[in-house]
Parts: structure tokens; C-alpha cells; sequence
């Protein structure tokens, strides 16, 4: 009787499995039409993304073109303690940190700040006017944007010629070192702030409006609603943009700096992103070049993880 009991069983579960089997796939047959809109980001991210991957074993050899992976020289961590040891690799490194946290101080608050202003505006046509105004600059190439700082900050540029109106000297924007990291801090914001609106905007747009009536029923001001309404409701928001954006904290971008560089700021605008090219491509030092890379990438990976660590122990959802 229980041998009947166990092979009716078995005989269940064997026929259960498939069942499940079908009900899961369901979807997959249902939404196929949806999922193929999603097969041309997955074969980005798989052929440009992961594929990659496989070169990063270039960094733990004395790669050559001419022997290939399998055939070139494995020589451990060599490359990681050559650039530790490089005075100016330790200067690039210093230069990438230097201007990135000086992109996270200024560049970062700045679209939070403009999207909480856009988005006291009442009248709505203004409003989508101030929008697309402040999204435009995004959609110029650093190219584009360079040259337009080029052609105002040259020494017979419309900034220098004004203040020579007014009475002082030319300042040597493009070429003097001091000037070299705020210029790239500024471009950063009057390209990429209008841009950054978009999230946190969104973000305002799920806010519960009866809290904002309850609110001016009790008497707060707007400036008290924002502090006390706004910000709170859009804190998770703002700080899973932070985690991303520590992510890239060793990545600068690499097409802005590159225009922007010139022998007399080369020390103090040289970042990792251009010193890879310089080592790489130039100088044709492949395997140091991965190796500074993958530096890159790991430092990045910590800093989320370690954010990401921080943030949900202060009670905000993470990214994970």
C-alpha cells in the first residue's frame, strides 16, 4: 500500500514539475514582443561590457600583439606595483580623485537644487519652456562645448576683451593651471545639471499632494514644505544617485579632459581616462594600460559596495 502511495507520488511530482515548468515560461511566450525590445541593450552590454572581460588578463602579463593572449608572458602583479611606484602614475590618480570630488560637491547638488525650483513654477507653459531650455546642453557633443568655451576664454575672447573693458588684465584661462579644474567643474554643470533634472523630477511627481494641503492647512510656508515634504520624500532618490555616482568616481570621462588638455596643464589635467590613452595607445604599454583600468573598476566597485553599505544602515534603500 505505501509502495502504491510512493509511486502515485512520484508519478505527481514528475508530472508537476513540467507543469511548473510551462507556467514559468508563460510569460516569456505571452510578453515575447517586449522582450525583444530588450535584446538590443542586452547585446550592448554583453558585446561591449562582458566580452571585454576576457582582455582584462592583458594586465597580469607583458601582453604582444604579435604573440596573443595565450603566448605573451604572465607576470603576476607586476604592472599594479609599477604604477603604485610611478610618481606620475600617483599624480594622475590624485588628479582623477581631485576632480571628481569636485564634481560631486558642485556638479552633483545642482540638478536637485534647479529640478526643486522648476518645480515650485505654477505656470506650466513657462515651465516646460525653463525644461527644455536647461535639457539642450546635454545633446552638444563635449566637441561642441569645448569650443564655445575656447572661443570665450582665448586671449582675444569675449570674456578677456570685457575685462580689458573694465580695466583689468587678460587671465589665461585655457592655459594656466589654476584654472584648469574649475573650468572643467563649470562645464560639467552648464552641460549635465538640466539633464539631472529628469530623475529627481520624476521623483517629485510621486509626491502625495494632499500631504502639501495638509501642510498649508497647518501653516507652513513653501520654503517649510520643501523641507519638511519634498526633501524627505525624494532622500531615497537622491541617495541611490549618489551610490551610482560614487561608482564613477574614478572615471572623469575622458573626450572633455582630452580637449581641454595642453602642455601647460597637462600636470594638473592629466587623468586616468587620458593617461590610459597616453600609455595605451600612444606609447603602446597595453598591459600597464589594462592594469590601470582595472584599478579603475575595482575602486569604483568598493565604493558602491561600501555606500551602498552605509546607506541602507542609515535606513535608505539601496541599489541591491
Amino acid at each position: 500500500m505505501e509502495t502504491q502511495k510512493q509511486t502515485e507520488m512520484g508519478t505527481g511530482i514528475r508530472w508537476a514539475i513540467p507543469a511548473v515548468k510551462r507556467r514559468r515560461a508563460r510569460p516569456l511566450y505571452r510578453y515575447w514582443h517586449l522582450y525583444l525590445l530588450i535584446l538590443p541593450g542586452l547585446l550592448y552590454f554583453l558585446v561591449y561590457r562582458y566580452l571585454p572581460m576576457f582582455g582584462l588578463a592583458m594586465a597580469f602579463q607583458d601582453f604582444s600583439p604579435f604573440l596573443g593572449f595565450f603566448d605573451s608572458p604572465w607576470v603576476g602583479l607586476k604592472h599594479f606595483k609599477t604604477m603604485f611606484e610611478d610618481e606620475e602614475a600617483l599624480r594622475v590618480i590624485w588628479n582623477t580623485l581631485e576632480i571628481s570630488l569636485l564634481q560631486i560637491l558642485f556638479a552633483f547638488p545642482l540638478p536637485i537644487i534647479l529640478a526643486l525650483m522648476i518645480n515650485e513654477l505654477r505656470n506650466a507653459v513657462y515651465k516646460r519652456l525653463i525644461q527644455s531650455m536647461v535639457y539642450l546642453p546635454h545633446f552638444l557633443s563635449w566637441v561642441v562645448v569645448v569650443g564655445i568655451f575656447v572661443v570665450f576664454l582665448k586671449s582675444d575672447g569675449i570674456v578677456n576683451q570685457l575685462l580689458q573693458a573694465l580695466g583689468f588684465g587678460q587671465i589665461p584661462f585655457l592655459t594656466s593651471p589654476e584654472w584648469f579644474k574649475p573650468l572643467i567643474v563649470f562645464q560639467v554643470i552648464w552641460k549635465e545639471s538640466g539633464w539631472g533634472t529628469i530623475i529627481i523630477l520624476a521623483a517629485l511627481a510621486g509626491v502625495n499632494p494632499q500631504l502639501y494641503e495638509a501642510a498649508v492647512i497647518d501653516g507652513a510656508n513653501r520654503w517649510q514644505q520643501m523641507w519638511h515634504i519634498t526633501l524627505p520624500a525624494i532622500r531615497s532618490t537622491i541617495v541611490i544617485l549618489l551610490i551610482l555616482r560614487l561608482g564613477s568616481v574614478m572615471d572623469t570621462g575622458f573626450e572633455q579632459i582630452f580637449l581641454m588638455l595642453n602642455p601647460f596643464t597637462m600636470e594638473v589635467g592629466n587623468v586616468l581616462d587620458t593617461y590610459v590613452y597616453f600609455k595605451g595607445i600612444q606609447q603602446g604599454d597595453i598591459s600597464f594600460a589594462t592594469a590601470v583600468g582595472l584599478f579603475k573598476g575595482a575602486v569604483g566597485l568598493i565604493l558602491v559596495v561600501i555606500a551602498n553599505r552605509l546607506a541602507k544602515r542609515f535606513g535608505e534603500g539601496g541599489i541591491y
